[in-house]
């Protein structure tokens, strides 16, 4: 987000359109700090692109259902915090009271399944979908010697 704007001659409805969203900027970092401490979203090592963007949605869906779950939620300060108003905990203080709101919420999903892995592949048979390898760099074929490099005419 930029944080600069040089231009004279704004008229008054432009410089207070700027103000303010020079002012949600610090909504905007919280929130990103809020994601990264609170949330865990850069925790994670994740080696693929795709799942970083699943991760990236799955933390914003966390914080959506903080938001939406703000008036059941109630105000666990720590001893040095200052009450909050009703209807304004911050998604950290909701997230702090998550466990009382979901034991009084009802799960809308099934029974758990069994913990135990399944069977696998049975003992002493082939694997029939090896792992796909890929090469590491080389895109030519070349000598496996440099005598024979050296010696190459041309």
């Amino acid at each position: 987000m930029w944080l600069w704007f040089s231009r004279t001659g704004a008229a008054a409805g432009e410089v207070d359109k700027l103000w303010q969203s020079f002012l949600r900027r610090f909504d905007l970092e919280h929130t990103f700090r809020l994601f990264k401490q609170v949330l865990g979203w850069t925790a994670p090592k994740i080696r693929d692109p795709q799942a970083a963007d699943r991760w990236t949605w799955l933390i914003i869906a966390a914080h959506a259902q903080l938001c939406l779950a703000r008036p059941l939620a109630g105000d666990l300060r720590l001893p040095w915090q200052r009450p909050c108003p009703p209807g304004r905990l911050t998604p950290a203080r909701v997230r702090r009271d998550f466990r009382n709101i979901r034991a009084t919420a009802g799960c809308p999903a099934g029974a758990p399944k069994p913990g135990k892995p399944g069977p696998g592949r049975p003992a002493g048979s082939k694997n029939r979908r090896p792992a796909p390898r890929h090469d590491v760099g080389k895109t030519t074929k070349r000598e496996l010697t440099l005598k024979a490099r050296r010696e190459r005419p041309g």
